[in-house]
């Protein structure tokens, strides 16, 4: 793989993400309600999807996957659901006269954090027929095939990892200088944010059929 191949994959894959998905906007959900740095769990099991996503098509698993149209929908339709039930809950708590939104909300386990990002990745499991479109587009056959595989698995990782830190930065940042009646707002958008990431996966699932 040369420099030019691989600087072209880089904008190509930069273009892909310019546009918020379910996982940014998960991302900056928790980095609301939560801080950036416990947020950077969710960004974690994002991430980690994200590579299995990546696995499985470097084996040659795609065509399996594709074809599993029941498996594929049940998946999806439960990671929408539960990114539903979380953003309710999340406008549910949100109150003026909660304590806890005049200082930093309660610990949430980091599994859990970790477990949302990679329910959010892995819902959309039609992302390793993405990958096993994307990567061969910049694969050179006159190269070793796993090595350079592993070089745009380990860019995209990297660029997804930077996107998903920067939104949540973002949400931790403005979060921390609001308290009181302006928190419950952050709280209410924040649960709107995981909401409107379930709503683009559900018309991810039915756009693909």
């Amino acid at each position: 793989m040369t420099w030019e191949i691989w600087t072209f994959y880089l904008v190509t894959v930069l273009a892909l993400m310019s546009t918020p998905g379910p996982s940014q906007l998960l991302m900056l959900s928790n980095s609301g309600a939560y801080g950036f740095r416990r947020a950077l769990s969710t960004a974690a099991g994002d991430l980690s999807a994200n590579a299995l996503q990546m696995l499985a098509a470097g084996l040659g698993l795609a065509a399996i996957i594709a074809a599993s149209g029941a498996a594929l929908a049940v998946i999806k339709w439960a990671g929408v659901a539960y990114l539903i039930w979380l953003g309710i809950r999340m406008i549910r708590r949100a109150r003026p006269d909660d304590p806890e939104l005049s200082e930093t909300r309660p610990a949430v386990s980091l599994q859990n954090l970790w477990m949302q990002g990679f329910l959010t990745s892995a819902a959309n499991p039609k992302a390793v027929v993405f990958f096993a479109a994307l990567f061969p587009q910049f694969l050179s056959a006159d190269g070793a095939f796993w090595p350079q595989f592993l070089i745009l698995s380990a860019t995209y990782i990297a660029m997804d990892g930077l996107f998903l830190s920067a939104y949540g930065f973002s949400a931790s940042w403005i979060a921390a200088r609001f308290r009181g009646t302006a928190r419950v707002w952050i709280e209410r958008l924040g649960g709107g944010f995981m909401i409107g990431a379930a709503i683009l996966l559900g018309f991810k699932s039915i756009a693909q059929r």
